[in-house]
C-alpha cells in the first residue's frame, strides 16, 4: 500500500498546475515575506501569516491528498522544532525572539516547492547526475565552513551529512535534491536579510554553527523523511476510519454495531405491481 500511495504522489504534483510555475509562486512569495519583514513590526508578521496559509491551502487544493497529509505532517513536525529551537532554546532567533505567523505554513510551501523540483522531468531523468551536483555543491559549502569560514560552521557539516544520506538511501533523492536548492536559498536570503539569526554555538556550547549553517537543507530533510512515511500510516488509518462505517450494519440499542442477519423463514416475496 505504501508503495502505491508514494506513486500516487509521484503523479499529484501540479495535476494542472506545471511544477514550474509551482516553484516560481513558493518562491517569489516566500522571498517577498522575508523581505518585507525585514524592517515590519508584528502586525505585519501576522497580516503575512494569513496570506501565507491561504497561499498554502491553495496550492494543496490542486495536490492529491497524500501530498495534503504530507505537508500537515511537515507542519506540524517543523512547528514543533521552531518553537524548541528558535524561543526555548535560542539555537537561532527572530527578529521578536517569536516564532512569526508565517513561519509554519512557510514549511509547507517549502516542502511543496521541493517537492514539485524533484518530481519534475529535469530532475526525474537526470537523477544522479542532481544528486552528483548536489553533493559536490553541498560538500564544497560545508568544508568551506569548516575550514575556510571566519564562523566555524560544525553543525552545517553534520546536517550535510544527514543530506548525503538521505541522497544516498532515502526513499525519495529528488525531494532531498529540491529541499536543497530551495533550503539554502531561503537560509541565504533570511539571514542576509536579518530575518533571523543563527547563534555561534548550540545551547551547549560545543558545536560551531554558522549564520545559516551550511547543510541546513540536511536538517530540513528529517521533515521531509517524517513525511514520507508517517503519511502513508496516517492516509490509511484515515480511509479505514471513513470506509468502516459503511461496511457496519445497522447500529441497535446500546450503541454496538450488529451485522445483518437473515433469517431462512424470512422468504417474502417481492410486491406485485
Amino acid at each position: 500500500m505504501t508503495t502505491t500511495l508514494q506513486g500516487a504522489a509521484a503523479r499529484s504534483v501540479a495535476t494542472a498546475w506545471s511544477s514550474r510555475t509551482l516553484v516560481a509562486t513558493v518562491i517569489g512569495w516566500v522571498t517577498l515575506v522575508l523581505v518585507l519583514d525585514a524592517d515590519g513590526g508584528r502586525w505585519l508578521q501576522r497580516g503575512l501569516g494569513a496570506v501565507t496559509w491561504l497561499i498554502l491551502v491553495w496550492l494543496l487544493s490542486r495536490e492529491s491528498a497524500l501530498v495534503r497529509v504530507q505537508t500537515a505532517v511537515v507542519v506540524v513536525f517543523a512547528s514543533a522544532v521552531e518553537y524548541t529551537f528558535a524561543p526555548l532554546l535560542h539555537v537561532y532567533s527572530y527578529r521578536f525572539d517569536n516564532v512569526p505567523m508565517y513561519v509554519p505554513p512557510g514549511h509547507g510551501l517549502v516542502y511543496l516547492a521541493a517537492l514539485a523540483i524533484g518530481r519534475s522531468a529535469l530532475v526525474s531523468a537526470y537523477s544522479r547526475t542532481w544528486v552528483g551536483l548536489v553533493l559536490l555543491a553541498g560538500g564544497s559549502y560545508a568544508a568551506y565552513g569548516v575550514v575556510l569560514s571566519d564562523r566555524p560552521d560544525a553543525l552545517g557539516a553534520f546536517w550535510f551529512c544527514c543530506l548525503a544520506g538521505f541522497l544516498r538511501w532515502g526513499p525519495s533523492p529528488g525531494l532531498y535534491v529540491g529541499a536543497f536548492f530551495v533550503v539554502t536559498y531561503l537560509e541565504l536570503v533570511g539571514t542576509t536579510l536579518g530575518t533571523w539569526t543563527w547563534g555561534a554555538t548550540d545551547p551547549t556550547g560545543l558545536v560551531s554553527i554558522g549564520n545559516p549553517p551550511s547543510g541546513a537543507a540536511g536538517g530540513y530533510g528529517w521533515f521531509d523523511l517524517a513525511a514520507t512515511f508517517v503519511a502513508p500510516a496516517l492516509l490509511g488509518r484515515l480511509s479505514r476510519l471513513t470506509v468502516a462505517p459503511a461496511v457496519r450494519g445497522p447500529r441497535r440499542a446500546g450503541g454496538r454495531w450488529w451485522p445483518r442477519r437473515h433469517h431462512r423463514g424470512d422468504r417474502r416475496s417481492p410486491p406485485s405491481w
